[in-house]
């Protein structure tokens, strides 16, 4: 399947669409969160309420050639043509643009980089009904969004998915680390686990996830229902839908379980690892003692030992 979406003003969506309904023998029908849906045998074409015009399926070019010759997407529109050409002929399974499977699932976790806090990885499964949603609701990699956006959006890809978190708190994290020895092999294990809740609730034959180690590791990782599954690690893979949802639902998990602890135990706990996060370690330990360290934080952190 080949998708086009762009912003259009609102202002011209009943002209594109008697347009469509001009040249095309097509269906209307009424959708959520959209002006309409049009439905023709090799696309359909949906106007949402937030100006994103979205088309999809098997040859969309043959609507995207007319309105290129009568709307003045034309220039967006040729452009979005030219990279879904140039991804198919680089065989790259997935992006915005294109999906030669679907369903399937994407990846991602937060908090590998962060002293303080979980690790927490999320699987999110995409498919024909929720990406045009999620594309709506403007999802995007989790690093360029505020913990309000994620918080929000998180509650919409839980409505509309089949999901899995896992959130690793410190003590556990800990653990697992002195087990592995690597943070490449615990991430691996991690997302193994996201992918294998999913399978348990329903099937798929893909998964992506982003680059961080050799793909033999989450391989080697996964069981039984996951053994068959299709496996692809990429550079920057957050460019796609299914990862970007998930690193949304990852963040905001992770977000949520930082404030649990500072409520908990009565500590800020910044993000990342600098120069205040050590300041914000040391209050802790004269609060609870150094030996309760290991509960929010984790251990093998060079920070730990400056500490």
């Amino acid at each position: 399947m080949n998708i086009f979406s762009e912003k259009v003003p609102i202002s011209k969506q009943e002209t594109i669409k008697d347009f469509i309904l001009q040249n095309f023998e097509a269906i209307v029908n009424q959708k959520q969160y959209a002006f309409w849906e049009i439905k023709h045998r090799d696309f359909t074409a949906t106007f949402y309420n937030s100006s994103k015009f979205v088309i999809q399926g098997k040859n969309i070019s043959v609507l995207l050639d007319k309105l290129s010759e009568k709307f003045k997407i034309e220039e967006k529109a040729k452009s979005k043509k030219e990279n879904v050409k140039s991804e198919q002929e680089t065989d790259k399974p997935f992006n915005h643009s294109t999906s030669h499977h679907s369903p399937y699932i994407g990846t991602d976790e937060s908090g590998k980089g962060d002293f303080f806090g979980p690790l927490v990885v999320a699987g999110v499964l995409i498919d024909e009904k929720n990406r045009p949603l999620f594309l709506d609701l403007g999802i995007k990699d989790s690093k360029t969004l505020k913990d309000e956006q994620m918080i929000k959006m998180a509650q919409q890809i839980q409505k509309y998915s089949v999901y899995s978190v896992i959130a690793i708190s410190n003590a556990k994290y800990n653990e697992l680390y002195s087990q592995f020895k690597n943070l490449n092999k615990l991430l691996a294990w991690g997302h193994a686990r996201v992918i294998e809740n999913i399978l348990e609730k329903t099937n798929c034959e893909y998964a992506l996830s982003d680059k961080f180690g050799d793909e033999s590791l989450i391989k080697n990782a996964l069981m039984k229902k996951g053994k068959t599954i299709l496996l692809e690690q990429r550079v920057r893979a957050e460019s796609d839908i299914a990862v970007a949802a998930a690193s949304v639902l990852a963040r905001a998990t992770f977000v949520q379980k930082m404030k649990t602890m500072e409520n908990f135990y009565g500590c800020k706990f910044p993000k990342g690892c600098n120069s205040i996060v050590k300041t914000n370690a040391n209050v802790f330990i004269k609060k609870y003692g150094k030996e309760r360290l290991f509960e929010v934080c984790k251990t093998h952190f060079k920070t730990y030992n400056e500490i």
